[in-house]
């Protein structure tokens, strides 16, 4: 593996049975991946524990999926790590239910025998340039996605945990004492008549995208750098703008988000 990666999944388990599973919660087959390849790869760590590790930003989302669904099978705790935000996210997953952990990733996987997988000429870089996501809401408010996305918790949200605030071009999404993880695309799925411009962004803006969202489906898809196969419908513009400063400035999320520590 020649790049940094963004997310994991530690389970317990034989390494073909582990692989096939994460396939089936991704509702992928084997071989059939799309021309990027695998989401993930395996990284057999010298216990009981192994890793599915993923480096590709647009598959961030996928340890979610994966750890909820293993934790249904496995008898032993399934945590999933997400590397790509900041702050960074690590779950504890038992019967399908995660719960958040105050603990480093690395250390975690490292106390599991399965060190997540690295690289000298990544580390230093990965760690300047931490991916952090925003997001713009357009129709509705603060107030309203609350309560949706309260809803869809199954019970009240813990204060802070998201930023919601109303702005002149929609309503401003960002992450608060957690990462903004999947709340965004929670909100196109439940309230279709909204338009997500979902943004996930290095503080330098070299990488850049911006994910439009409806019904919960992306309709369209602006990268900064390109992929060379894109997984979704290509935008060239957002709000008419090319630039990624300035198509933040359009959609009124401030530069600084990206680039806060």
């Amino acid at each position: 593996m020649n790049r940094w990666p963004l997310w994991a999944v530690l389970a317990s388990g034989e390494r073909t049975w582990l692989e096939s599973r994460a396939y089936d919660a991704l509702c992928l087959e084997k071989g059939e991946e799309d021309e990027e390849g695998s989401p993930f790869e395996m990284s057999l760590g010298s216990g009981r524990y192994h890793a599915l590790v993923g480096t590709n930003p647009v598959d961030v989302g996928a340890e979610i999926q994966i750890a909820k669904e293993l934790s249904l099978e496995c008898d032993e705790p399934v945590y999933s790590i997400d590397r790509a935000n900041d702050p960074w996210l690590v779950m504890s997953w038992r019967n399908g239910v995660g719960e958040v952990k105050e603990v480093a990733p690395e250390a975690l996987a490292k106390s599991l025998g399965c060190p997540l997988p690295d690289s000298e000429d990544t580390s230093d870089m990965a760690v300047s340039k931490p991916l952090r996501k925003a997001a713009l809401v357009e129709g509705i408010r603060a107030r309203e996605a609350h309560l949706v996305l309260g809803e869809e918790a199954g019970a009240p949200l813990a204060p802070g945990l998201y930023r919601l605030e109303d702005t002149p071009q929609g309503l401003l999404l960002t992450g608060g004492t957690g990462s903004l993880g999947f709340a965004h695309i929670t909100l196109s799925e439940r309230l279709p008549h909204a338009t997500v411009y979902g943004v996930t962004a290095s503080p330098s803006l070299d990488i850049f995208f911006v994910n439009v969202l409806r019904g919960g489906a992306c309709i369209g898809q602006f990268a900064q750098p390109p992929y060379e196969v894109p997984p979704f419908p290509v935008v060239d513009d957002i709000k008419g703008e090319r630039s990624p400063d300035r198509i933040l400035a359009a959609l009124g999320i401030p530069v600084e988000w990206f680039r806060s520590e």
